[in-house]
């Protein structure tokens, strides 16, 4: 028995670190070679991790949400036999990364030299497409059809639609890397990757239900409200400085978003500006100005877009805002809101979070007069003075009914935000 370490590979240039966001496997599990043991997610994508090896897993990175950085063991696992010579082990490393960094691209001249292998930055040496024939090439040239790899491999060609016999092996059997290899260089051998998805049948889906629901809300809205928007650019350096640190010494209680920060400055800023936080009757031609926050939280579910109320939002601290948030929230994604919970708002804010891009022109949730949205936090370099430095900097949006607000009221109230979000001590002055 000897004992394999599956060390993190370098799964994108730049990339020092990635996060554990699934494990498929736990200690005392049996893995097979080219099974996926856990999921990394870095700041640009999620990758499957599988297993180089056989064998019993006895040791594990962390749990899930823990940071690992590249190099450093992910899995320990048991094999039988001697692990340092399965072509895979750590010392090769050529398999770990070939499997996960896309190579330099070589220029027409090297690909027709037929040169022996291509380099990859920062990576062992990896073979090339074109190379001098290997022992499953040369095999096939003897009469031989017969390749060595593993299921997983050999499904995946499969569903690429790859002979696996067109394909060179570096080493005694073909791997993922070798099929990565062959999809970056294989069109200059002729292969097309198939494309059966494109074309598909039209599929009528009958507008119903939640769906409707939405349809019919957003058109009347639209039909009858004269919206306007307008957008500010607020500083969240300081704040998102404030909010890692309490993350940090949160302890049990919940994570903090942004979310809650916004709430609590948009409900301290209210009774400056009551035209904001109220319902339009235009029937009865009453506008009612609220004396209490009743939130609507715009929630995304599989069913379609859900709007739960936070209920006299102005009397919550941030850490009892975060802990509605979530409730409410995980209630209208499972479908277990009450109705009161899904009416009343006096005010709403809808947030995409990080797809939250530069702006947004969100739909008032009728009778309210206004809804707010902030957008994503974006890095950009900033004149502080005469120097340039860093700055997290975030875009918020509101729309208006133009028949209870004016555009200067709407700036207004936007830019006493952004005073107490650019200053965030100032959220927990009482």
């Amino acid at each position: 028995m000897a004992r394999f370490t599956f060390r993190l590979p370098d799964i994108g240039e730049g990339i020092a670190e990635a996060e554990i966001v699934a494990w498929h496997v736990k200690i005392g599990d049996r893995v097979e070679e080219d099974q996926q043991v856990a999921d990394m997610m870095t700041d640009k994508a999620t990758v499957e991790m599988e297993s180089p090896v056989s064998g019993v897993v006895v040791e594990l990175a962390g749990e899930v949400g823990d940071q690992v950085a590249i190099g450093s063991a992910l899995m320990v696992v048991e094999t039988e036999g001697d692990a340092a010579a399965d072509p895979a082990a750590p010392e090769a490393k050529a398999e770990e990364v070939a499997e996960q960094i896309e190579a330099e691209t070589p220029g027409v001249e090297e690909i027709e030299d037929n040169s022996a292998s291509i380099p990859v930055r920062d990576a062992p040496v990896v073979a090339a497409p074109v190379p001098a024939p290997t022992p499953v090439v040369a095999a096939e040239a003897a009469g031989h059809r017969h390749v060595l790899a593993s299921p997983a491999v050999r499904d995946r060609a499969k569903q690429l639609g790859i002979d696996l016999t067109s394909v060179q092996a570096e080493g005694d059997r073909i791997r993922h890397a070798d099929l990565d290899a062959y999809l970056r260089y294989g069109a200059a051998q002729g292969y097309h990757a198939p494309h059966a998805s494109r074309a598909r049948d039209d599929v009528p889906v009958k507008v119903i239900g939640m769906r409707r629901r939405i349809a019919e809300n957003m058109a009347a809205s639209k039909r009858t409200i004269p919206h306007f928007t307008y957008v500010d650019e607020i500083d969240v350096t300081a704040l998102e400085a404030m909010r890692g640190d309490l993350n940090a010494n949160r302890g049990s209680r919940p994570k903090l978003t942004m979310l809650p920060f916004l709430i609590v400055a948009i409900c301290r800023t209210i009774p400056d500006f009551p035209m904001i936080n109220a319902r339009y009757d235009d029937e009865a031609g009453v506008v009612t100005r609220h004396g209490r926050v009743h939130l609507g939280m715009a929630t995304q579910t599989d069913a379609g877009l859900m709007v739960p109320v936070i209920r006299d939002a102005q009397d919550m601290n941030v850490w009892q805002l975060a802990a509605e948030i979530t409730r409410l929230a995980d209630a209208a994604r499972s479908g277990k809101a009450k109705s009161d919970e899904l009416s009343g708002s006096t005010l709403t804010v809808t947030s995409l979070g990080p797809l939250g891009g530069i702006a947004t022109t969100p739909v008032i949730n009728r009778p309210e007069v206004a809804i707010i949205g902030p957008n994503k936090i974006v890095e950009r370099p900033v004149f502080q003075g005469d120097d340039i430095v860093r700055a997290k900097l975030m875009n918020l949006s509101i729309s208006c009914d133009h028949r209870v607000v004016d555009g200067w009221d709407a700036a207004s109230y936007v830019q006493a935000v952004r005073k107490l979000i650019e200053t965030p001590v100032l959220l927990f002055d009482s």
